[in-house]
């Protein structure tokens, strides 16, 4: 029987070390998790009880493939009251996680053969997705000189054109981020060249000094992704969202209403709330700027002292190449010998990967804290 080529991508990664982890943790030994990128807080107590109001008196049905009205003005309303800008809830699409987005925005936007160029390193489902679609993904390959962030000078150097160019900011797994000037460069240089911008903003709100800038406010050209899951602690919610340009909104809405009908309605339900929970939220990422603080400071006793800056999200991205040329290897055995999770730069960078492992800062204090002890422990007696 014939199978699919479409499904010829590389595995994620980071949940093939989720599912060592979890089964050391049904062996019942323990594991501190450092590999995956979610919050150990539930979602807001306000998204709680919202959500078993709509239990108690709706049946949930469908709803508009862009998402309920309430959520769409309170996402538009987000944008007007944290960057003072004017987003129409008519071009908020409410979809199915950001995984939703990025399928619906790319379906939308490119063409098979067409080249999306990003930053490498970067969130792997970006190449996948686009591998499965017939698109080409156009790795940039960044470095500490870049910031680990494309460039108009690196856009500038590609031997072919390209019809795409994904940004994220703070990025997945540097947490480095794009000042306003530099998106904006970015912006304009896809704008001269008909290029689509794409910005995965889902780490918004999660920064530690510098500010996010979103690209709706220095293109209406861009496709802008977010989420629940990050700083509003809903990850198993499978809620997310995009503003899109006028251009595509209707080929997003055709696409939504045949491959998803719509996004969970409870979620939508209960999302609304999420707006109101700001100071419950960002005592959270309180507790993620402290996490961060302690793994730059012991992480160099340890013996990883090349680290990417983490000016936002919940990952210190760390260079292992005087540890290990095998990343995979490396976190095996550290899983094995210590109970720490982490995950191989492979999965972000196949070129370069090898050298590097990502540390996720997104749990407990207590957490974080033991695994840091128990990572100099290790490295001293190794």
């Amino acid at each position: 029987m014939k199978v699919s080529k479409r499904g010829n991508v590389p595995p994620f990664f980071v949940m093939e070390v989720m599912r060592a982890a979890f089964a050391r943790e049904r062996a019942g030994l323990e594991v501190l998790h450092l590999e995956v990128g979610q919050p150990s807080t539930g979602a807001p107590a306000a998204v709680r009880e919202a959500a078993k109001a709509a239990l108690d008196a709706d049946k949930l049905g469908y709803t508009d493939a862009l998402g309920i009205p309430p959520l769409r003005e309170a996402i538009a309303g987000w944008y007007r009251d944290r960057y003072g800008i004017t987003v129409p809830a008519g071009r908020v699409a409410v979809t199915t996680g950001s995984s939703g987005a990025f399928q619906l925005g790319f379906l939308a936007a490119f063409d098979p053969g067409d080249r999306v160029a990003m930053a490498s390193p970067s969130y792997p489902a970006y190449r996948h997705t686009l591998t499965a679609i017939g698109v080409e993904p156009v790795e940039l390959e960044t470095g500490p000189n870049h910031r680990f962030q494309p460039t108009v000078e690196l856009l500038e150097k590609l031997d072919k054109p390209i019809q795409g160019l994904i940004v994220a900011s703070p990025a997945n797994p540097t947490g480095t981020m794009l000042s306003r000037a530099e998106l904006t460069a970015l912006a304009r240089w896809c704008e001269a060249n008909g290029v689509r911008l794409v910005s995965d903003e889902i780490y918004h709100g999660l920064t530690y000094g510098p500010e996010a800038v979103t690209a709706a406010e220095v293109s209406p050209h861009a496709l802008v992704v977010n989420s629940f899951s990050k700083y509003f602690s809903m990850t198993g919610w499978r809620l997310g969202w995009m503003v899109v340009p006028d251009d595509l909104l209707r080929s997003v809405e055709c696409l939504a209403q045949n491959l998803f009908i719509s996004a969970p309605t409870l979620s939508q339900m209960a999302a609304v709330a999420a707006f109101g929970c700001t100071a419950e939220l960002d005592g959270h990422v309180a507790r993620y700027a402290r996490n961060r603080e302690l793994l730059l400071r012991e992480l160099p006793r340890a013996g990883f002292t090349k680290l990417a800056p983490a000016d936002g999200a919940f990952y210190v991205y760390a260079d292992v190449s005087d540890m290990t040329d095998d990343s995979e290897a490396f976190c095996q055995r550290l899983l094995a010998e210590t109970g720490i999770a982490a995950t191989p730069g492979v999965d972000f960078d196949p070129a370069r990967g090898r050298r590097f492992v990502r540390f996720s800062f997104a749990g407990a204090e207590d957490t974080v804290a033991e695994a840091a002890r128990r990572l100099i422990v290790w490295r001293t007696e190794t």
